[in-house]
């Protein structure tokens, strides 16, 4: 039977044939709906982990144990997997263990390009990537059975246009794995220098062993055709050569880590012009050159975005298909109508605060009219951020600052941070925008919501008692609406000298379980078109012709912000 997937369902699908047992992630888009579709087969134990790098040992643990595991992440997730990656490459696996990292070419939800090539090229580790939702399935359960036979974790890579394309995938039975008994290996899995020295002989070995094999493994396949112009190519790259140059020779690769060297020789020998044609990094065609052979790639493309048929029609002169040059309209991303986060970014600008940002929705607040973010770097950095602003600049020059952290970045890398500032002394405030959920990758559940992946209600983290436990005496808790209270506790707690925590609690407008019973309405006869209420930027808001406000009640969420910025009782409520 065959059924139409998109990459990340068919990555899920993959695992499920393959007889996975153990999944974890933390959701990050491309990836997030890989998670969410192993959840629906109930043979998977499945889990939001609080952060990437303890997702990795989740399945590192349960490779230990001797079943097929996974976790699943973005590229720059892969970042705060890296310790365990790194070393679960010298310790191998008992059962087989695939990571799963979406790359974001083009950064359409990201804050780098990276290449996860290269990271399974620095880690010794075996990188797959497929090129279309076909291969996301039998990658996974290559890449398993790769894991097992060469004694290390497997990376597969997709990138977002992969992840979020459909294709037909042929569907198979699940095939379920006896569990690998267990055996004390103490010189395998305990990381002490004098094991690890004979083990990184091991991977070295194991590598070059792939590597041999690779010239006659499925995933390779070379297409002979036309021999004056052939392509090495790999993921979603290898449809768009196909798309333009169908009579072309191709190599098409899906173990890009270690490369099938022999295979490469021989296309290169047999092909007039050969071009490598890859996104991001030039990972293939570095390679191919060390191996002496002159070939063309980024000499021709960039190193930067997504790749396209026109980016390819374009290098070989060939015309450029009209229908694919139309730009769409400019969006810009803006918080929802309704969101909690624009009242607690209005009540900071008007008390004119700067604030370090972190990675959420929250973010937006960067943007105009809003403008009260200054810093976004990573997850978690935040609260560092701001403690290392006061550490150089002193708590005077930090009485206008503020560290902006959602509740899940919070439980992802925020705690780490707190207990820095606890530790080392800082004397700043630090606001929680807790909105009961992951809202920017799609609302997923975490630690502190009290539901697991699996729907499971759990008792949920308390961050409030959370932050108090860790000896921080000055711990608030208001509603994200309560303008007035959110800017006399902001006004308050960033003038004292000591650390303090603000917590915002309002619930994500997007919310299924979140109704709305009031809109908000305007009685243009009080309205002095001052436009106080238009200053949160808030989407349901506009002007009419005759400069009084209009209120979109299909967008309003009537969360009153406006009605709280109007001196002139022009905006009221009233049931939907």
């Amino acid at each position: 039977m065959k059924k139409l997937l998109l990459g990340n369902e068919a990555i899920a699908r993959g695992a499920y044939e393959a007889g996975v047992k153990v999944s974890a992630a933390y959701p990050g888009t491309p990836s997030t709906e890989i998670s969410e579709a192993v959840a629906k087969y109930d043979e998977i134990y499945a889990e939001w982990s609080p952060n990437e790098k303890v997702a990795t040992e989740v399945a590192i643990g349960a490779s230990v144990g001797g079943v097929r595991s996974m976790c699943a992440m973005k590229h720059v997730g892969a970042n705060v997997a890296a310790d365990p990656l790194y070393t679960s490459s010298y310790t191998g696996v008992n059962g087989g263990m695939v990571m799963i990292v979406a790359d974001d070419p083009g950064m359409y939800s990201s804050q780098n390009e990276q290449d996860t090539r290269m990271i399974g090229r620095a880690a010794m580790v075996p990188v797959l990537e497929p090129s279309d939702s076909q291969d996301a399935k039998d990658y996974m359960i290559a890449g398993f059975e790769i894991s097992e036979k060469y004694d290390t974790p497997v990376i597969l890579r997709t990138t977002t246009r992969l992840s979020h394309s459909q294709g037909l995938v042929e569907l198979n039975d699940r095939i379920e794995r006896e569990t690998i008994p267990y055996e004390r290996k103490w010189n395998k899995f305990v990381v002490v220098p004098g094991n690890m020295k004979p083990r990184h002989i091991v991977v070295e070995e194991n590598l070059k062993r792939l590597s041999e094999d690779a010239s006659s493994m499925s995933v390779n396949n070379v297409e002979y055709k036309d021999t004056s112009l052939g392509f090495i190519t790999c993921g979603i790259a290898y449809q768009y050569v196909k798309e333009v140059c169908p009579d072309a020779s191709v190599l098409k690769l899906g173990l890009v880590n270690p490369l099938p060297t022999s295979l490469i020789k021989e296309f290169c020998q047999k092909v007039d012009r050969v071009i490598v044609f890859e996104e991001l990094e030039p990972v293939i065609e570095e390679q191919v050159r060390a191996l002496g052979y002159k070939v063309e790639g980024k000499e021709l493309f960039t190193r930067q975005g997504e790749y396209s048929s026109n980016m390819l029609r374009k290098a070989l002169g060939i015309d450029i298909e009209m229908s694919d040059t139309f730009e769409t309209p400019g969006r810009p991303p803006i918080l929802c109508p309704g969101c909690p986060h624009r009242s607690v970014y209005t009540a900071m600008k008007q008390l004119k605060l700067h604030a370090f940002g972190d990675i959420g929705c929250y973010t937006l607040g960067a943007n105009a009219p809003l403008s009260v973010i200054d810093t976004c770097f990573c997850m978690g950095s935040s609260i560092s951020g701001l403690h290392g602003l006061e550490k150089a600049c002193g708590h005077e020059f930090i009485e206008n600052w503020v560290a902006v952290i959602g509740d899940s970045t919070f439980m992802h890398t925020g705690i780490n941070s707190l207990i820095n500032m606890v530790y080392n002394q800082s004397h700043a405030t630090v606001v929680i925008l807790d909105n009961s959920t992951t809202g920017m990758t799609g609302h997923q559940d975490h630690a502190a919501t009290g539901k697991t992946l699996k729907g499971q209600i759990v008792p949920a983290i308390n961050i409030m008692y959370l932050c108090k436990s860790l000896g921080i005496e000055n711990v608030y808790e208001v509603n994200s609406y309560d303008l007035a209270a959110v800017k006399d506790l902001l006004k308050r707690e960033t003038k004292r000298d000591a650390l303090s925590v603000i917590i915002t609690k309002s619930p994500c407008v997007l919310l299924k379980e979140v109704s709305f019973p009031d809109v908000c309405v305007t009685e243009n006869d009080k309205c002095k078109k001052c436009g106080a209420c238009m200053t949160p930027g808030c989407p349901a808001l506009s002007k009419n012709e005759d400069g009084t406000i209009r209120i979109d009640n299909d967008m309003c969420n009537g969360c009153g912000l406006c009605m709280q910025l109007c001196k002139f009782d022009a905006i009221k409520k009233i049931v939907r």
